[in-house]
């Protein structure tokens, strides 16, 4: 009933916070000499007219909310100097002196960007709301930035967890940033930062990001993110099953602007500004500390020891246009993790992390060169390093060590006109890794396996792909190859794709791809003790079609089928313990090979109706049914993947429902993942058994709702963010870690954990 009591409270605390408060309209009776300004607000982003902003002449009473069609109309006004303010929620606040004359009937165009984009004086308008895929393909979906902010969640404002809301996209787990794509790990999807694959950009607890994690990125210097699910363009490399495209956005070019954001678990300053006199450049730099650990570490979760680390991250971009044609960034990304749960030492495992420490560096030179408009040539120079070590409950080690990595990476395009471009390129990778894992497996009695990794070595690649439109713009053809190597591995991988876009109506559109790809070993999998034959490279071949329809311009429906061939896929599969026909138990065998032991196949459809607008309703509704199957050679059994999840339902909406006001309210519901391993379960518990993923979680349901209230003034504008997670308080749980068994009795017991309970959260953001 407290907690009740509590929610009620903050309830019509929002509610009353989303009243807001309007000033008198200015009388009947104009004077004679009154002037007059009017004119239409649009979204800097597809030119959609905005309504529901408020317009004002401030420091007066004279102001107006736009109408449906984004026109507003203010009269009365005696003649003076003024300044034009037009604001509403979710976008940066407009600002223009001006002077009226008497009797003067001024007409003008506001145009308003996303405060998620960079702010210039020069607005790009695009004439389709869906118009903003990099790179078109069956399965690609560009989150856009005012998407990304309300998905990202007040409590952790993470942009990883906003993509794990689009269609298709399955991610059972509330403490990690990672996600899975049909059937596969995020281990198999590369994530690039700025056109640079990154290791591992997480704040975790043991550089093992599913164990908990947080993207090392501030999601507000982040532009519109891309996520292709499957056959993708060329110029991605060395994963086999998705690709996530992340550009960071650039500073203010017209003034120094400041924001102090702080939630439920962090707090954090941004500042960014013109670079030089001219105003040639920018500059951005932004800073973030969590205190939710001091928070989580008072409470007592009872057997259940809680799992909160703490982290600070500094995060910077430089830009700087040398001529018109020539632009060079330079991008740093610096941050720390740690857990201290000392006081919980008896209630861990001995695979349980008790200390860690972690720290992620990454810097980013590039450069953009274009002499024409039919030429594109872009470079980058990034250099990386992850260090961490942790410890168990004993003190001992659990893993310690250290990644480096240089990348040159370069990129080219010729267009020959709107619809046909020639893109080419290659890269360049030195990697080196050092360190020690050591994990602690019942076999059955508990037994220490360490796995000692130490080498350095290099890997390149190069790339060529035509897109050529043809038949009036109704069809597009293109077709690559990128060729790669590794000095680790035997041979090379060569990676063909092909797609075909068709448009037999206006409002049809039907898309074909195929590709196929790979995926080198990690080093410290290349150099595993545990590596007893030289391992192969994972490889995917994905078959893709799509047919959309435009309900209207701004709603689309998305039906989508795919299937996704993998094999050489790498497992331990004499790690698990397991039951024979006849009764007898195939112990755990610690220090098991690692092999390129599976085959399989991910298959599926999957359909989603999106509108995408600045008015009213704006989101999407997804299903999702797959089937994920794998088969391991070594044990000759067939069985569902780990990440397996038949049903998948996603949904986001959001909607401004005055000028300061915003709701928005995301909902996911999966069927459930498979248990991994060999088990059974009845009413004494579980038990080993014969067939591996036969049990499946109970179906993984959450509801967030949230509201943001904006504030304006003068020169400072404030928003505050009120969020329910796990509204309906569905107990959501998920599996830990295998336990101890019998090999006598068969009798076994993992370890499980809960997801997060109703849980109100709050934030604010203060620009200036």
């Amino acid at each position: 009933m407290k907690l009740r009591s509590i929610l009620s409270g903050i309830a019509l605390s929002l509610l009353a916070a989303a009243v807001p408060t309007l000033a008198q309209t200015p009388p009947e009776q104009l004077p004679a000499n009154a002037a007059e300004i009017s004119g239409r607000v649009v979204n800097a982003r597809d030119g959609e007219p905005l309504a529901l902003v408020q317009v004002e002449l401030t420091g007066t009473m004279f102001r107006a909310i736009t109408g449906e069609d984004g026109t507003f109309h203010i009269a009365g006004v005696p003649p003076g100097n003024y300044v034009l303010q037009s604001t509403t929620v979710g976008y940066y606040t407009f600002r223009n002196p001006l002077t009226l004359a008497e009797g003067e009937s001024r007409s003008m165009d506001v145009v308003l960007a996303s405060s998620t984009t960079k702010l210039t004086d020069n607005v790009t308008v695009s004439a389709d709301a869906f118009d903003i895929d990099p790179e078109p393909t069956a399965s690609g979906f560009t989150l856009a930035g005012d998407e990304r902010k309300n998905l990202a969640s007040v409590l952790a404002d993470d942009p990883l967890r906003a993509v794990q809301n689009l269609p298709g996209v399955t991610s059972n787990n509330d403490f990690s940033s990672e996600f899975s794509v049909r059937g596969a790990p995020f281990s198999r999807v590369g994530l690039y930062l700025d056109g640079v694959l990154l290791h591992s950009p997480f704040h975790t607890t043991d550089g093992k990001a599913d164990n908990g994690s947080l993207t090392i990125f501030n999601g507000d210097l982040t532009e519109d993110m891309t996520l292709y699910q499957g056959a993708w363009p060329v110029r991605f490399s060395d994963r086999t099953a998705g690709i996530l495209d992340v550009q960071t956005r650039e500073g203010n070019r017209e003034g120094i602007h400041g924001q102090i954001s702080a939630s439920a678990s962090n707090a954090g300053i941004m500042m960014e500004g013109p670079a030089g006199k001219k105003k040639r450049g920018a500059w951005l730099v932004d800073f973030r500390k969590s205190y939710l650990q001091y928070i989580l570490n008072r409470i007592d979760f009872g057997d259940q020891p809680p799992l909160a680390f703490a982290f600070d991250d500094v995060q910077g971009r430089l830009d700087y246009d040398f001529t018109p044609h020539h632009a060079v960034s330079l991008t740093a990304l610096n941050g720390s993790s740690s857990v201290d749960r000392t006081k919980f030492r008896s209630e861990l495992s001995p695979n349980t992390v008790m200390s860690s420490g972690y720290r992620f560096t990454m810097v980013n030179l590039g450069s953009r060169y274009t002499p024409s408009a039919r030429f594109l040539l872009s470079n980058h120079l990034a250099w990386s390093r992850e260090k961490g070590h942790v410890s168990n409950r004993d003190d001992a080690p659990l893993k310690d060590g250290t990644y480096d990595e240089w990348t040159w990476r370069g990129d080219a395009s010729i267009f020959w006109n709107k619809k046909s471009a020639l893109d080419f390129g290659g890269q360049f990778r030195q990697l080196h890794q050092d360190g020690t894992t050591t994990d602690y497996v019942f076999a059955p009695t508990i037994t220490a396996a360490s796995d000692p990794s130490h080498g350095r070595e290099h890997q390149g690649g190069g790339y060529i792909q035509e897109s050529l439109g043809l038949a009036s713009g109704r069809a597009r053809l293109t077709a690559g190859v990128r060729e790669d190597t590794h000095s680790a591995s035997a041979s090379n991988l060569t990676s063909p794709y092909a797609s075909i876009s068709l448009q037999p109506t206006k409002r049809t559109h039907v898309q074909l791809d195929w590709g196929e790809y790979g995926q080198f070993p990690e080093l410290n999998q290349f150099f595993s003790t545990f590596a007893i034959a030289p391992l192969r490279a994972e490889r995917a071949t994905h078959y893709e079609a799509a047919i959309e329809e435009r309900l209207n311009d701004r709603t689309r429906l998305h039906v989508e089928f795919y299937d996704r061939q993998d094999r050489n896929i790498l497992a331990r599969p004499s790690l698990d313990p397991r039951l024979l026909a006849d009764g007898t138990v195939v112990d755990a065998l610690p220090k098991a090979p690692l092999l390129n032991s599976q085959h399989g196949y991910a298959r599926g459809v999957e359909v989603y109706v999106q509108r995408r607008t600045a008015n009213g309703f704006t989101g999407w509704i997804s299903y999702a049914y797959a089937r994920a199957v794998e088969t391991d050679d070594v044990l000759g059994l067939k069985f569902p993947s780990d990440y397996d999840q038949r049903h998948t339902i996603n949904a986001y909406a959001s909607r401004r429902i005055r000028p300061t006001v915003n709701v928005s309210g995301r909902f996911t519901y999966g069927s459930g993942m498979p248990l991994p391993g060999f088990y059974v379960v009845d009413t004494n518990g579980y038990s080993l058994a014969e067939n591996r993923n036969g049990l499946r979680a109970p179906a993984y349901e959450r509801t967030d709702v949230r509201l943001n209230k904006a504030y304006v003034r003068q020169r400072v504008k404030t928003t505050l963010f009120g969020e329910i997670v796990n509204l309906t308080n569905h107990k959501n749980r998920d599996f830990d870690s295998p336990g101890p068994y019998d090999a006598t009795t068969h009798r076994t017991v993992p370890r499980f954990y809960d997801m997060f309970p109703i849980l109100p959260s709050v934030g604010m953001l203060l620009e200036f």
